[in-house]
C-alpha cells in the first residue's frame, strides 16, 4: 500500500473496540511506527495504568496521558497511535488530536465490547462494577463525543484485518 500518510493516525474508542491489535496492524500496512499511549505513559511512570489510577487517581493519569499525547504528536513523525478509551473525552487532548492528526473513532457494538474486555481484567473503569452496565453508561457518555472523530470505522467480531481494510479505504 502506498498511501502518503502526512499526519499521525490517531485511533479513539472504548476500551476493547480494538485500538492496540487494530493499530498494530494499520500500521504495519502503512509502514509507519505503531505507538500506544497508555504503553508510553506505564514506562514514563514505571508502573501499570491500574497502578497509576489506583495510588495517583484519574486526575493525574489524564494529565500524564494529554502531555505525553502532545509529546506523542509534536515530536515524532507520523504514526499510527491507539489512545486509551479516556483521551479523547479530554477536551485539551481531543484539540490537541483534531489539531495535530487525523482521528479514527473504532466504533463497536456493545456484545461486542463486553466480550472483548472479558478476556483482560486489567482495566480499571470495569473494576467499578458490572462490566456490561459500565460499558453501557460509557457507550452513552463517551459516542457522541467520538463522533467528533475525523472518521468512523465499525470495529465488529469480524477479523482486524477487514477493519484495517476499511480504515485505508476511507484514507
Amino acid at each position: 500500500m502506498s498511501l502518503e500518510i502526512e499526519k499521525t493516525i490517531v485511533l479513539v474508542g472504548l476500551m476493547g473496540a480494538g485500538k492496540t491489535s487494530i493499530g498494530k496492524r494499520l500500521a504495519k500496512n502503512l509502514n509507519l511506527e505503531f505507538r500506544d499511549s497508555d504503553r508510553e505513559i506505564e514506562e514514563k511512570v514505571g508502573c501499570s495504568v491500574a497502578e497509576i489510577f489506583e495510588s495517583f487517581g484519574e486526575a493525574y493519569f489524564r494529565e500524564m496521558e494529554r502531555e505525553t499525547i502532545r509529546h506523542l504528536l509534536l515530536d515524532l513523525p507520523p504514526h499510527v497511535l491507539a489512545t486509551g478509551g479516556g483521551a479523547f473525552m479530554d477536551e485539551q487532548t481531543r484539540n490537541l488530536i483534531k489539531e495535530n492528526a487525523l482521528s479514527v473513532w473504532l466504533r463497536a457494538a456493545l456484545d461486542v465490547l463486553v466480550d472483548r474486555v472479558s478476556r483482560n481484567d486489567s482495566r480499571p473503569l470495569l473494576a467499578q462494577g458490572n462490566q456490561k452496565q459500565v460499558l453501557e453508561r460509557l457507550i452513552g457518555v463517551r459516542y457522541p463525543i467520538y463522533a467528533e472523530a475525523d472518521l468512523v470505522v465499525d470495529s465488529d467480531s469480524g477479523p482486524h484485518y477487514k477493519v484495517v481494510e476499511q480504515i485505508i479505504w476511507k484514507l
